[in-house]
C-alpha cells in the first residue's frame, strides 16, 4: 500500500506563504512512491491551486450541508468548487472546540463525498482516557459512529491522533502506535470485510523527520497526518522521504 502523508495547517498561513506551499508541493512530486496532500485554510485553498499544477490541496472541515444560512462555514461544494480534492473531518481540536459528535463527522464525510471529495476522518482518545484503560475502547466507539455505512477505501482514510502527543512531542510506544493500528484494522475488517485491507490508516500525533521513519515501518501504520512539521518544506520534505524509502 502507498503511504500517504498529509500536512495540516490547522490557522496557519497568509498569502506570503504561498511561496513555501508552492516549494512543499514541487517538492513533494519527486518522491513518486508516496501519496501526499496539503490541507489549508479556506483563504489559501484557490490561490495554491492556481500556483501548483496537479496537486492535491485540501480544506480541514466542511459543513454537513450544501448551502444555507450558516454564517462563517464552508461546504464542500464550496472546497471543491475552488479545486480542493480532500478534507479532514473530526479532527480533534474540532471535536473538542467545537463540540462536534461523531453524528456530525459523519454527516459532513457524506457531504464531502457527495461533492466528490476525498476524506480523512479522525478519531482519538485524550491522555485521561489512556490512563483509565478505554484508549481502545473510545476509539472504536469513535469509528463506529464517524465512518458512514457506504464508506470505501478509495474515497476515506483513516486517521489516528492520541490527542495528548498532538503538538506537544509527546510520541506513544511503539508498541502502542501498533497496538491502536491493528484494533483499528479489525474494526475495520469486521465491519467492511476484505476491502478494510485497503483502507489506509494514518498516524496523527507529532511525527516529524527525525521519527518518521520508525512510525512509519510499524504494521497498519499507513501514513501520517502532520501538523508543525507540514509548514515548512525543510520539516515537510523528509517525512516523505521516510515514507518513500518504506515504500520503495
Amino acid at each position: 500500500m502507498r503511504k500517504l502523508i498529509v500536512g495540516n495547517w490547522k490557522m496557519n498561513g497568509m498569502m506570503h506563504d504561498l511561496a513555501e506551499i508552492s516549494a512543499i508541493a514541487s517538492g513533494a512530486k519527486q518522491f513518486t512512491a508516496v501519496d501526499t496532500a496539503l490541507c489549508l485554510p479556506s483563504t489559501l485553498i484557490g490561490r495554491a491551486v492556481e500556483s501548483v499544477v496537479d496537486y492535491n490541496f485540501g480544506g480541514q472541515d466542511c459543513h454537513a450541508n450544501a448551502s444555507g444560512a450558516h454564517t462563517g462555514c464552508i461546504s464542500a461544494a464550496m472546497l471543491a468548487d475552488i479545486g480542493a480534492k480532500t478534507v479532514i473531518v473530526g479532527h480533534s481540536e474540532r471535536r473538542e472546540a467545537q463540540v462536534e459528535s461523531d453524528a456530525d463527522i459523519r454527516a459532513k464525510a457524506l457531504a464531502a463525498h457527495e461533492a466528490g471529495l476525498k476524506v480523512i476522518i479522525c478519531v482519538g482518545e485524550i491522555e485521561a482516557q489512556r490512563d483509565a484503560g478505554q484508549a481502545e475502547a473510545v476509539v472504536i466507539q469513535q469509528l463506529a459512529g464517524s465512518i458512514p455505512n457506504i464508506a470505501s477505501p478509495d474515497w476515506v482514510s483513516i486517521a489516528y491522533e492520541p490527542v495528548w502527543a498532538i503538538g506537544t512531542g509527546r510520541i506513544p510506544a511503539v508498541d502502542d502506535v501498533a497496538q491502536m493500528h491493528l484494533a483499528i484494522r479489525t474494526y475495520l475488517i469486521g465491519r467492511f470485510g476484505d476491502a478494510a485491507i485497503e483502507f489506509r490508516i494514518l498516524y496523527g500525533g507529532s511525527m516529524n523527520g527525525d521519527n518518521a521513519l520508525e512510525l512509519l515501518a510499524i504494521a497498519h501504520v499507513d501514513g501520517g497526518l502532520i501538523g508543525g512539521a507540514s509548514l515548512t518544506a525543510a520539516k515537510f520534505l523528509p517525512i516523505l522521504d521516510a515514507a518513500q524509502a518504506i515504500g520503495a
